[in-house]
């Protein structure tokens, strides 16, 4: 997802972080399609077989009539050009066609979820929530930090850090206490307080 000025989707954030508004995929741009932002967006493709925002449509369908369990989708957010960070994880529960005045748009509607067993962090505990942190935070962090590792400048392989470990209850919703580290200083940190 992305919500920056010049994002091609129109991708909404509500209820505090907890509800995202996913907009579908357009048709690919071909000499067919020169302006897809003109096309409905496809359920199908033309050889009719169901396209991302299709399945996407049926498996939200089917959790919203509680034939199945809601699907459960990791959500990363573009703040830059090759810059991507994670912003949760979230249940898929509903789906729906809208008019944007131009076309006939998807809209994904997927809610927040505190705990996920079935997606668990990088140390096998389950990832809870108050851990991640939120994408205004992150934004405020990334032009602090000018995109770099606060402690060598490097500006590749870069973390968000817990200034105060989050183990040591160390916030991640206040930006004084996030900052960017380059792997090798985020991994060499762990959870000390430096």
């Amino acid at each position: 997802m992305s919500r920056r000025r010049n994002a091609p989707y129109r991708d909404k954030i509500e209820s505090e972080g907890r509800v995202l508004i996913y907009e579908g995929h357009d048709v690919p741009k071909t000499s067919q399609n020169p302006q897809p932002k003109l096309v409905d967006q496809p359920r199908k493709t033309p050889g009719d077989r169901l396209t991302q925002n299709g399945l996407f449509e049926e498996a939200a369908i089917s959790a919203k009539r509680g034939r199945q369990l809601p699907e459960i989708i990791a959500v990363y957010e573009k703040l830059h050009a090759g810059i991507w960070v994670f912003n949760g994880f979230f249940s898929l529960v509903d789906a729906w066609l809208e008019d944007d005045s131009r076309r006939q748009v998807f809209k994904f509607k997927l809610e927040l979820l505190d705990r996920v067993t079935d997606a668990p962090a990088l140390d096998g505990r389950p990832l809870e929530h108050s851990r991640v942190i939120p994408s205004a935070v992150k934004f405020e962090v990334w032009k602090r930090d000018k995109g770099s590792c606060v402690l060598c400048g490097s500006t590749s392989n870069l973390h968000f850090d817990h200034d105060l470990p989050f183990s040591k209850g160390g916030s991640s919703l206040l930006a004084a206490n996030i900052r960017i580290l380059c792997a090798k200083h985020n991994l060499s940190k762990s959870d000390k307080i430096q």
